[in-house]
């Protein structure tokens, strides 16, 4: 009798049992990446532009019209930024990050639909719903601040990706204290904002998508 024992064959047909690890982390393409970064500086330096062109909220009909158009270029803009921080993972690949970038697809589809009615149905912009509706604007700019933050702190997003989302998406706290303070001045700190912080985001993703972790 021998007392020596053999060790059982390996197992082949065991890889789904292997520990699990972190969370892999999403990849984009950087063709997505591209083309959301157009969008974004494309959308911010058309509304930069009428901005300064017709102040902010002109009055005469066909620069009022404009100038919201140009607002809708910036929002589906954003709208695309915040799909390429998602499918890249830019604050993180939990639920609780997902969740929070779907709010504030939610918080910019309102606020898409504000700007809809202001250019196209000005008629109703005294009524209660639409004041109310009105409100979501500037709530996804500050969604969209919260997400600049998170992406600087995850830093899954790389050099200037990682940090240029935080300055450019500053936009709504400091220039809605501005309108507030010496709103003559808001038409310049806010197309100005708009071109060294969009544009210039949109600029970044656009000739370094890599940057976002993005693949070919």
């Amino acid at each position: 009798m021998s007392l020596s024992t053999t060790p059982a064959p390996a197992r082949t047909d065991a890889a789904g049992l292997r520990p699990a690890g972190p969370a892999p982390r999403p990849v984009a393409s950087t063709r997505s990446v591209r083309r959301a970064g157009i969008a974004v500086a494309t959308g911010s330096a058309a509304w930069a532009a009428a901005t300064l062109a017709f102040g902010i909220d002109p009055v005469i009909g066909w620069q009022d019209l404009v100038y919201e158009l140009t607002a809708l270029l910036f929002q589906f803009g954003l709208v695309a930024l915040v799909s390429v921080q998602l499918t890249t993972g830019a604050i993180g690949t939990g639920r609780l990050a997902r969740t929070l970038l779907h709010v504030e697809h939610v918080l910019l589809g309102l606020a898409i639909v504000s700007t809809g009615t202001s250019a196209f149905l000005p008629q109703y912009e005294e009524e209660a719903w639409y004041l109310a509706l009105d409100a979501f604007w500037p709530l996804s700019m500050v969604g969209m601040f919260l997400i600049g933050i998170r992406i600087a702190i995850a830093g899954r997003w790389t050099g200037a990706a990682r940090w240029w989302p935080l300055g450019a998406e500053s936009w709504a706290p400091i220039n809605i204290p501005v309108a507030q303070i010496a709103p003559a001045a808001v038409p310049y700190t806010a197309a100005g904002h708009l071109l060294v912080g969009y544009v210039a985001l949109g600029i970044v993703l656009a000739t370094r998508p890599h940057l976002t972790g993005a693949r070919d």
